[in-house]
C-alpha cells in the first residue's frame, strides 16, 4: 500500500489527515516541522501533502528542497486563498494544493486522483536518498547537482543503482553490462568503480560500497 507523508504544525490537522488516509489502507508518516523530516527516505513516499505556513521552515522552501530529491506528487496544504500565493507555491514544484478548511472527502479524493495518475504514467526516474536518476536522460543528480558521468559510468551506477544491497563481483558487472560487451576487461571495472566514487564524494555522497573480497554494491 501507498505510503503517504504529511507536513503540517498543526497538530489537529496532522491527526485527522492520519486518521482518514489510514481508514482507506495508506500507510502515513506525520511530522508537525519540515526540518524533522529524513529527506534520505523521501524515495519510499508515493505522494507529500505540505503546509505552507511552518516556523523554521516554510513549505515553499521545503518544497523547492526536495522537489530534485522525489518524482512523487506534492499537494500543499494551504490557508491562503489569493492566487498569487497559489500560482507561487505550484512554481516552487507542488503539483495541487487544497485550501484550508478542507473536507475529509475532498481530501481523499484529492489524494487518491494523483495516485492514480501517477500508476497509470510509466515513470522514467529513479531517486535513492539524495540520488536522482533521470533513465530517460541516462544522467544523475545528487541533491539537485548533476553528477558528470561517463557512459560506462552512467551504465554502473544505473545497474548497482537498480539491484541495490546486492552484491556483485567485477566479473558479474563485465558480463552484464553492455557499454563493457565489446571493450575492456573486468579489471577496468574498479577503475571506472573508483572514479565513479571520486565524483560522488565531490558531491558529499557515498552510494557505493566495496565488500571486500567479494565485489560492491549499492548501500
Amino acid at each position: 500500500m501507498a505510503r503517504i507523508l504529511v507536513v503540517d504544525d498543526d497538530v489537529d490537522i496532522l491527526i485527522l489527515i492520519k486518521n482518514a488516509l489510514q481508514l482507506q489502507g495508506y500507510l502515513v508518516d506525520v511530522f508537525n516541522r519540515a526540518k524533522a523530516v529524513d529527506k534520505s527516505r523521501l524515495g519510499q513516499y508515493a505522494a507529500i501533502l505540505l503546509d505552507i505556513m511552518m516556523p523554521e521552515m516554510d513549505g515553499l522552501t521545503f518544497c523547492q528542497e526536495i522537489r530534485p530529491l522525489v518524482d512523487c506528487p506534492i499537494i500543499f496544504l494551504t490557508a491562503k486563498t489569493d492566487e498569487s500565493d497559489i500560482v507561487s507555491g505550484l512554481a516552487y514544484g507542488a503539483d495541487d494544493y487544497i485550501v484550508k478548511p478542507f473536507g475529509v472527502q475532498e481530501l481523499l479524493a484529492r489524494v487518491g486522483a494523483h495516485l492514480r495518475r501517477e500508476n497509470r504514467e510509466k515513470h522514467s526516474y529513479l531517486t535513492l536518498g539524495e540520488v536522482h536518476f533521470d533513465l530517460s536522460a541516462k544522467s544523475v543528480s545528487v541533491a539537485g547537482l548533476a553528477l558528470p558521468l561517463t557512459k560506462s559510468e552512467y551504465e554502473l551506477c544505473e545497474f548497482l543503482a537498480r539491484h541495490r544491497g546486492q552484491v556483485f563481483s567485477k566479473e558479474q558487472l563485465y558480463d552484464r553490462l553492455d557499454a563493457y560487451a565489446e571493450r575492456g576487461t573486468p579489471q577496468a571495472i574498479a577503475e571506472h568503480i573508483k572514479n565513479i566514487r571520486a565524483k560522488f564524494r565531490e558531491l558529499g555522497s557515498e552510494p557505493i560500497e566495496t565488500v571486500w573480497g567479494v565485489g560492491y554494491k549499492w548501500v
